[in-house]
């Protein structure tokens, strides 16, 4: 695939479950309870495009395969987007801006809190997803906040098994995906911090080999 077009075909691809939604919606397609239908899509692809968020880095660290990398922002971006209009769809839609019962809503029903919490926990990294904010808060500080997308895909799992309740299928093939990803970024991360700390990496008093020539 041609380098240019890699970007132009994965946003297609990412907005399509958006435009058959409104399609849907439009021709009267949601089935007999569109606002159900129409709220449960928003919540299956926001918890979608936010796993599929957490692969560029375990698909070059693990596959060494760096391309996913160059969309790993898009994806969070609709990731963000599609869970304001999740919850968007809950506030207009479902409960036509009742906000104290919104309010009650978020207290009560634990699943709605998470949900809540994991969409918050979204915006600072729709927010500083630009390249000027990466300069701005530096490399590692922006680095570390970003960290925070594994905690809203922990709590996006939490939401679908409690919102569900009963055919937990899919919420455990989120959880399980999750997971593993969460797994390999660990296991990467405790790697490089073992490197840090092994002699030859911070300066003991064993002798080092010379170094190896260039290749």
């Amino acid at each position: 695939m041609p380098r240019r077009a890699l970007k132009p075909i994965a946003f297609a691809l990412l907005l399509a479950p958006l435009v058959k939604l409104a399609a849907d919606g439009a021709t009267g397609r949601l089935g007999a309870n569109p606002v159900a239908e129409g709220l449960n899509r928003l919540g299956f692809w926001t918890l979608t495009y936010l796993t599929l968020s957490l692969v560029p880095t375990p698909a070059r660290e693990i596959l060494g395969i760096s391309w996913p990398v160059r969309l790993r922002r898009m994806i969070g971006l609709f990731a963000f987007a599609c869970g304001a209009l999740h919850f968007a769809w809950y506030l207009g839609v479902d409960r036509f801006f009742a906000l104290g019962e919104i309010a009650q809503d978020i207290g009560k029903r634990k699943f709605i809190a998470v949900g809540f919490a994991a969409l918050v926990l979204l915006v600072p990294l729709a927010v500083t997803s630009t390249d000027r904010w990466v300069r701005r808060l530096g490399y590692l500080r922006w680095k570390r906040l970003h960290r925070l997308v594994y905690l809203a895909a922990l709590l996006g799992v939490l939401h679908f098994v409690w919102r569900v309740k009963a055919d937990l299928r899919k919420p455990l093939l989120f959880a399980g995906a999750v997971g593993l990803l969460l797994a390999a970024r660990l296991a990467f991360a405790l790697r490089r911090a073992l490197r840090s700390r092994s002699p030859l990496s911070a300066g003991g008093d064993a002798v080092r080999p010379p170094p190896a020539p260039s290749q």
